[in-house]
């Protein structure tokens, strides 16, 4: 699956990437903070995203950090 780390208050996005291991990826980020080269941030919220690309439907998740 597609996801996608962006930050709430800018809602710029700072990762894409994609990940079989959806729910080990949403409790990683859960905890104490998320550290990227930009910096460190926690976990805000999440939405899952489903978008048609042709004929075929997709989804991604996408992970908000403040």
């Amino acid at each position: 699956m597609n996801v996608v780390f962006v930050i709430t208050e800018t809602a710029e996005e700072i990762l894409e990437m994609v990940s079989q291991d959806v729910a080990g990826l949403l409790a990683a980020v859960k905890g104490e903070s998320v550290t990227f080269p930009s910096g460190s941030y926690t976990y805000d919220c999440h939405t899952l995203d489903h978008y048609l690309v042709g004929e075929e439907y997709r989804q991604e998740l996408v992970i908000y950090l403040k």
